[in-house]
Order: C-alpha cells, then sequence, then structure tokens
C-alpha cells in the first residue's frame, strides 16, 4: 500500500515502545497517524500470523520461504477486512478476500533451462539458467550472481509483484561473470534470451526483462536479441527490455532513493528520543555493504548532506576509517584498480562489516546477509535495506525488540515516497516510453 509518508512493514520494522492503537504488539507506523485509521485485528489473529510467519520460515533457510514469511506477517489485516465485509457484501465477499490472500502468494510459473556455451579455449560448457513468473494478473510481467538457484529466482520474482504494478517475474543464469570474457558473457546473454523466447517466457506483453546484478549491457543484449528475432517485425521492438543506456542522471536514482528514504525518517522529530538520535544527518555515521550501484551512490548521497562513512564492504575486501571515507576518492580508486582493499585512505576491516560501529547500516549487497546468529552483534540504530531481502523474519522481530529501526528494501527500492526515483520504478516508466517511441 501507498500512504501519505514512509509505510513500515506489517509486524516488523518499527520502534518498540510506540504500538499501534488499541493494539499492545503492532509497532507504530505512519499509518497510525490516519484521520480515520483502521481498527486493528484481535490478539488472536496476531498471534495466528505471527505463528504462520515463523512457520514458513524456521528451521527453512531458504530465500523464498522467508518471502513467504513476511507476507504472513503483512496478511495481518485481512481478518479485519473480512470482518468489515460481513456487513457489506456477504458471504461470498467473504471467501473471495481470503481465496486472493491464497491466489497471490505462490508463483504460477517456474522454468528451468539447461543450455551449451562455446568458450574461448574451443571448449563446451553447459549452462543453468531459471525464470520464474510469480503474477500474471497485469502483464507484462518484470524483473545474476553464483548463488542464483530457483529458491532465489522465485523470492525475487514474488518481491517485484509489489514494486510496480505489473505482475512479478525473475531470471538468473548460475555463472559466475568473472570468470568469463566480454564474448562469452554475450554469448551466453544471448543463448538464454532466445531459450527463454522459444518457451514463450519473453515478449512485450509477456516478461520484460530489466537489470539487477546485470547492467546496461546485458540489457542492450537482451533487447537486440529480441529485436533481432522474434520481434523482427515489431514498431516497439526497443521495449524488450528496460535498463538500457540512459542519461547518466538516472544511474544514481536508486542510491537517491535511498537517501529520501532515511532521510524521511532521521528528520523527524519524533523518533529523536525514540531513536536517541537527533534529527538530521550532521553527526551521523554510516557503513554500506556493496559497493555497486546501490551503494556507491547511497555512500555519494548521505556524505553529500553531511553524513560520514566510516566503512565500505565489498566483495574483495572491506575498509574502515572512522574519520570518513571521501566516496569520490574510492570510485576513482575503484575505476583505476580494479578492486578497493589497497585504498591508502583506508584500513582493511577485518571483521564483518554489518557489525562495525555505525548510527546507519546499508546492506546494499546481496540477500540474508543480517540474520538470527547476527543480530547480537549489530550496532547500528537504523538499518536501511538496499538489497533485495538482506534481513531474515527473525532478525527482523530481534531487530523489533532491540528497538533497532529497518527500514524495509521495498520502500527504499521502489516505494512510495521515492517511487519516481527507485531503480524498479525507472525500468516501469521506461517500459512505456519505448512503447510510445519517446527517447
Amino acid at each position: 500500500r501507498q500512504g501519505e509518508g514512509p509505510l513500515l512493514r506489517a509486524g516488523s520494522c518499527g520502534l518498540k515502545g510506540q504500538p499501534l492503537q488499541g493494539h499492545p504488539s503492532l509497532p507504530w507506523s505512519r499509518a497510525s497517524q490516519r484521520t480515520s485509521p483502521l481498527p486493528p485485528p484481535c490478539p488472536t489473529a496476531w498471534a495466528r500470523h505471527w505463528a504462520a510467519a515463523l512457520g514458513s520460515a524456521v528451521g527453512r533457510p531458504d530465500f523464498f520461504r522467508r518471502v513467504e514469511g513476511f507476507f504472513h506477517c503483512a496478511s495481518i489485516m485481512e481478518d479485519k477486512l473480512v470482518e468489515d465485509l460481513k456487513t457489506l457484501k456477504g458471504e461470498e465477499e467473504q471467501k473471495r478476500v481470503s481465496g486472493i490472500m491464497r491466489i497471490i502468494k505462490p508463483c504460477n510459473h517456474v522454468l528451468s533451462l539447461s543450455f551449451p556455451i562455446w568458450r574461448q579455449d574451443s571448449s563446451w560448457e553447459v549452462t543453468q539458467g531459471y525464470q520464474v513468473q510469480h503474477r500474471q494478473h497485469r502483464t507484462p510481467c518484470q524483473g545474476g550472481s553464483t548463488e542464483v538457484s530457483v529458491d532465489e529466482v522465485k523470492a525475487l520474482a514474488s518481491l517485484r509483484t509489489v514494486h510496480v504494478p505489473f505482475g512479478g517475474a525473475k531470471a538468473g543464469v548460475m555463472i559466475n561473470p568473472k570468470n568469463y570474457t566480454d564474448n562469452e558473457l554475450g554469448k551466453i546473454t544471448r543463448r538464454f534470451t532466445m531459450e527463454l523466447a522459444k518457451k514463450g517466457f519473453i515478449g512485450l506483453g509477456i516478461v520484460v526483462p530489466a537489470p539487477d546484478m546485470s547492467g546496461e549491457r546485458e540489457m542492450s543484449w537482451i533487447s537486440d536479441t529480441c529485436a533481432s528475432t522474434i520481434g523482427h517485425y515489431a514498431v516497439n521492438a526497443l521495449a524488450y527490455g528496460t535498463g538500457k543506456p540512459i542519461s547518466p542522471e538516472w544511474i544514481s536514482a536508486t542510491g537517491w532513493g535511498v537517501f529520501q528514504g532515511i532521510k524521511n525518517f532521521i528528520s523527524e522529530a519524533s523518533y529523536k528520543s525514540i531513536l536517541e538520535m537527533t534529527p538530521g544527518f550532521g553527526d551521523k555515521t554510516f557503513v554500506v555493504q556493496g559497493f555497486g550501484n546501490v551503494g556507491l551512490h547511497s555512500m555519494r548521497y548521505l556524505h553529500h548532506f553531511g553524513a560520514k562513512c566510516v566503512g565500505v564492504g565489498a566483495s574483495d575486501g572491506s575498509l574502515w576509517n572512522p574519520d570518513g571515507i571521501d566516496p569520490k576518492e574510492l570510485e576513482d580508486f575503484k575505476l583505476q584498480h580494479g578492486s578497493i582493499p589497497d585504498f591508502s585512505e583506508a584500513e582493511l576491516y577485518e571483521g564483518g562489516i554489518l557489525e562495525a560501529g555505525c548510527d546507519i547500516l546499508i546492506p546494499a549487497a546481496s540477500e540474508k546477509q543480517l540474520t538470527k546468529s547476527s543480530t547480537p552483534r549489530i550496532k547500528a540504530k537504523i538499518i536501511a535495506e538496499g538489497a533485495h531481502g538482506p534481513t531474515t523474519l527473525e532478525a527482523d522481530k530481534i531487530f523489533l525488540e532491540r528497538n533497532i529501526m529497518v527500514i524495509p528494501y521495498l520502500y527504499l527500492n521502489a516505494g512510495a515516497g521515492v517511487g519516481r526515483w527507485g531503480r524498479v520504478s525507472i525500468s516501469y516508466f521506461e517500459w512505456p516510453k519505448n512503447l510510445n517511441h519517446i527517447s
């Protein structure tokens, strides 16, 4: 749901000590400030939904089950909605609401592909890829790392459904891009695109791909492959993919969205006594895990508005400097040397960068980074989720108990207040522009 202000995830991501009106367990959010707030569900309904959520996640570490757990938490209002409908439209409407909740939970289609690639050393290699379409209530659907699996793709497709008014889909190839040349990566991307096209899993009204771990180059390969094959006669062939090369000011859009989401909370005086922090960025320190598109540009905006970056984590090492790390200097160093561990203006951080001391922690790398076992060592007061689902359900509950604010990924990456700047929303706007032949 999109409201007039930041919306915290139901059942989590709130602040202890500020309950929703009439309910002792549901944390406060701006939704509770509405002139006509929704009455809370009964305590037994809360207990049932929370138990169902944990039942979906505990002992089942896969990503998709954890997403389902958050789905159960968000379903807390179902009972109240059904209760209201008893006086409105009768038993049939009650069944309709319950049925919709069951329908939107599972993934509709899961496709697994294997295809051969001829490598430059004259060897053949079989590559595995997946695509999942979560919902097709509104088409087209839209949405690689070495950890690509059916489970991960299903989870990310589910999250994609709630990002923009499309159906949710996700695709991935099980490779480590560092092990392949640019020419080989082009072959893999184009062959994967063709295999999806053969199965009818890509097209203007079916699935429109957008970048995640990939970038502009890969999106151009996909669009070009579609336009020269299945879209050879299509006047709207440019719309076969989004995330293609764009003007420089749009590249930093996701980082801007993360910054704006944090700003909406950190500037609120009402959080001062709860978080024991002063409003504004002036005296705040932050740590970024991940120095890619999201992490870099989030770092740049927070630095520009007065916050101090004391730690940066990357796949090849982490950096620490209590006096601050300049994002422009670090970016220039990485562009010149290809990595960050040898950066002279900071020292290597031996421990887990997520556990470093700071006010704001931005996990912007990959999912499942903050788990039940790591939560006791987290020192940040605010966790801003820049990556896909970095916090597990168990960890989220512990953060709530510890009075640590978690700003959800769904809000920062595409959400209500910053939707027009989010990376997902950029892809959403790019698609209709392509259909209307607007550059």
